[in-house]
């Protein structure tokens, strides 16, 4: 295996180490919620908190990374995250007074640990590329680590809930994170940055990176399917909780999703040197719209799996072309900058949105939820096709 490949390897795993932890416990702190009574506003605003705090520190997280690489962001990320696995464990053992102050908590850690360790990966994945067809490959392979964690989270909490309960499920998963610092022996240390002349002297602003050509039409684009996945995550629960399903068959759904994902993105490297990027996200976009209008009509757990599948297919194409675009975009020494600032619009969204989702749902129906979003998204598809008329900025692939 080559050194790249390796290198690639260890990022994977120490992704999957990290995402996997919070993908539990985003599964796993709404049921927890729903199943000792409380209201679906609480639910979003339990899935909000996973991405309130990276909202704060991700442009820090996208310098650390520029200035120092991956393994100084990446030991922050393991403290963060496996602190919000022993909040939600801790959690079980107060009464229901301190019950939701910690689910509250384990939220906010975990989902700070896992995004500053994903810029950091991101930012380190990037810099290994050589031109914009291996941009596209190397972050489809990358994009398997939050496809696989996305399944593999979920229905490890799930099968545990059912097993053994709230508490053994949140031991398992406060102590994913730490195999993460094992992985991280196997990536070469970076050479600091040295700042050039007169750059040390005048500190220039992240959001200056807006006025690169293309890249606000990006993340409009970006802010769209990232919603849509959020809808996804948000209604699936309530949904499976109205209709009966077990934790274990909510949890299989949104694997099945996972896989679907992960299936895509083992197939895109080799057609990377086949598509473009803003194809790929005008189809992904309708493919969503069109999904989204007919999953409110599966009653069952294998007809809304079969949907899974399809939304699947769909958002995971979107983020090794989404990724693929931003480092063409944005200048070689301010990726982690640029990939911050990503972070931050979703996370933004991810924040706002599902207290919106849950006042939406609450008054008109997760059916609703559904439709409004596929449509918004559908309709998001003519931005994307106008992302790649921008053309991308030759600043190197990095």
């Amino acid at each position: 295996m080559s050194a790249l490949g390796r290198t690639l390897v260890a990022l994977i795993a120490g992704q999957i180490s990290l995402h996997a932890c919070m993908a539990g416990l985003r599964m796993a702190t709404p049921l927890n919620a729903l199943r000792d009574g409380y209201a679906e506003w609480v639910v979003g605003v339990l899935l909000a908190l996973f991405a309130a705090a990276p909202i704060v520190l991700a442009l820090r997280a996208g310098r650390l990374a520029d200035a120092h690489g991956y393994h100084r962001p990446l030991r922050i990320a393991v403290a963060l995250t496996f602190g919000g696995g022993l909040c939600a464990l801790a959690g079980t053992w107060f009464g229901s007074a301190w019950q939701m102050p910690a689910l509250a908590a384990s939220a906010t850690l975990a989902g700070a640990g896992a995004n500053f360790g994903l810029i950091a990966i991101q930012h380190t994945a990037g810099r290994s590329a050589a031109n914009p067809v291996e941009l596209k490959r190397v972050f489809s392979w990358l994009g398997l680590a939050p496809a696989l964690a996305n399944m593999a989270g979920p229905m490890l909490a799930g099968a545990l809930i059912d097993l053994a309960g709230f508490r053994a499920a949140y031991a398992v998963l406060a102590l994913l994170p730490l195999a993460a610092l094992a992985w991280a022996r196997r990536v070469p240390p970076q050479a600091p940055r040295v700042p050039a002349p007169g750059e040390g002297a005048v500190r220039r602003s992240s959001w200056e990176l807006l006025r690169q050509p293309g890249l606000k039409r990006l993340l409009v684009v970006n802010w769209l399917l990232s919603a849509s996945w959020d809808v996804h995550t948000f209604v699936l629960p309530i949904l499976g909780h109205e209709r009966g399903f077990s934790a274990s068959a909510i949890g299989a759904i949104l694997g099945v999703f996972a896989a679907s994902v992960a299936a895509v993105r083992v197939v895109i490297p080799w057609l990377a040197h086949r598509v473009r990027e803003s194809q790929v996200l005008a189809f992904a976009m309708l493919a969503t719209g069109l999904v989204f209008a007919l999953y409110p009509f599966m009653g069952s757990a294998f007809g809304m799996g079969v949907c899974a599948v399809g939304l699947g297919i769909a958002l995971g194409c979107v983020q090794p072309m989404i990724m693929s675009m931003l480092h063409q975009i944005t200048p070689h020494e301010r990726h982690g900058e640029a990939i911050a600032l990503r972070s931050m619009t979703i996370n933004a969204s991810s924040t706002v949105m599902p207290l919106l989702f849950g006042a939406t749902g609450a008054a008109l129906g997760a059916a609703t939820l559904f439709w409004l979003m596929g449509g918004a998204v559908a309709a998001g598809s003519v931005v994307a096709r106008r992302v790649g008329a921008a053309g991308p900025a030759a600043t190197g692939a990095g």
